[in-house]
C-alpha cells in the first residue's frame, strides 16, 4: 500500500482533533449561561420538555439553535451515568480567551490574576472561576497539560462563570508567570509551609499593584520551578494546632484579601 503523502496525513490528524475538540455542557444554569454568551460556538441543544418549559423558548431563539425534545428515560447525550444534567445538555465549542497579554496584561478590570499549578479536579477550578469572577479577577491561567480542562462538570461547578471568566491554558506555566512579573506583576504563591503571611505581605504592597495568586495541587501543592518564579511565598493562617483549606476554598480567600488593595 503507497504511503498517504504527509499533507493527507496532516489533513486527517486535523479533521480529527477537530471534531474531538467540542465540549457537552449540562445543567439549566451551565446551559442558559452558555446560550446567552454571543462568543460561544453552539452546536447541539437536547432538552427534555420539562427543561424547556423551565429554560423558556426565548432562550434558544437568541442564540439561534433549536432544541432536540429527549424522552427523559433516554436522554441522548454522552455524559457520565452520575451527571446532574436536569434535562438540559448543549455541545459547544471550548472557548478562546487569547493570550496572557490580551487578557492578564492588557485588559480590563483589576490587576489581578490566579494561577493554577496542575489543579486537576474540575470541580476545584469551576469554584475557582466562580470566586474569580465575584473578586474581579481579570483571568485565571492553568498550563494546558495536567489541568482541568473545560467540561461539563468544570462548567457547572462554575455556575455560569465559564462563560465570563477568562480561563487561559497556556504551553508553560512559568513562562507565563515570567512574562506577568515582566509587565510588574509580584507572583504570591500560596503554600502551607511558607514563614510569610498573606495579609502582611498584601500591605507591603502599593495600593493598586498587580498581583498573581500562584496555588498549586492539592497534596503536591506547587513544584519546584513554581516556587522559584514566586516573588514570594506565603500562606494562610489557621486557628489551632493544624489545619488545611482545599485549593478552591484558599483561593477564595486569598482573591478576597487581594481584592482589598483595588477598593
Amino acid at each position: 500500500m503507497a504511503k498517504k503523502p504527509s499533507w493527507v496525513v496532516d489533513k486527517e490528524r486535523a479533521k480529527r482533533a477537530s471534531a474531538a475538540e467540542t465540549v457537552w455542557l449540562f445543567g439549566l444554569h451551565a446551559v442558559r449561561d452558555a446560550l446567552a454568551n454571543p462568543v460561544r460556538e453552539k452546536l447541539r441543544l437536547v432538552l427534555t420538555r420539562n427543561a424547556a418549559d423551565r429554560l423558556g423558548e426565548a432562550c434558544w431563539q437568541g442564540a439561534g439553535i433549536e432544541p432536540e425534545i429527549a424522552d427523559p428515560r433516554k436522554f441522548p447525550v454522552p455524559l457520565d451515568p452520575g451527571s446532574v444534567h436536569q434535562g438540559a445538555a448543549l455541545e459547544v465549542k471550548p472557548l478562546d480567551w487569547g493570550s496572557v497579554e490580551s487578557r492578564c496584561i492588557a485588559g480590563e478590570g483589576r490587576p489581578l490574576v490566579v494561577l493554577l499549578d496542575r489543579v486537576t479536579d474540575p470541580h476545584n477550578v469551576g469554584a475557582i472561576l466562580r470566586s474569580a469572577e465575584v473578586f474581579g479577577a481579570r483571568a485565571v491561567v492553568a498550563p494546558a497539560r495536567h489541568s482541568a480542562p473545560e467540561t461539563g462538570a468544570l462548567a457547572k461547578t462554575a455556575s455560569g462563570a465559564l462563560e465570563r471568566q477568562p480561563y487561559l491554558r497556556v504551553r508553560n506555566l512559568a513562562d507565563a508567570m515570567e512574562e506577568l512579573k515582566s509587565a510588574g506583576f509580584t507572583l504570591l504563591g500560596l503554600a502551607g509551609e511558607a514563614d510569610a503571611v498573606l495579609d502582611p505581605v498584601l500591605e507591603s504592597l502599593p495600593e493598586g499593584a498587580a498581583i498573581g495568586l500562584v496555588l498549586g495541587a492539592e497534596g503536591p501543592g506547587l513544584r519546584e520551578r513554581t516556587r522559584e518564579t514566586c516573588d514570594h511565598l506565603v500562606k494562610i493562617p489557621f486557628a489551632g494546632t493544624f489545619g488545611s483549606l482545599n485549593v478552591s476554598n484558599a483561593a477564595a480567600v486569598s482573591l478576597y484579601a487581594s481584592a482589598r488593595k483595588f477598593s
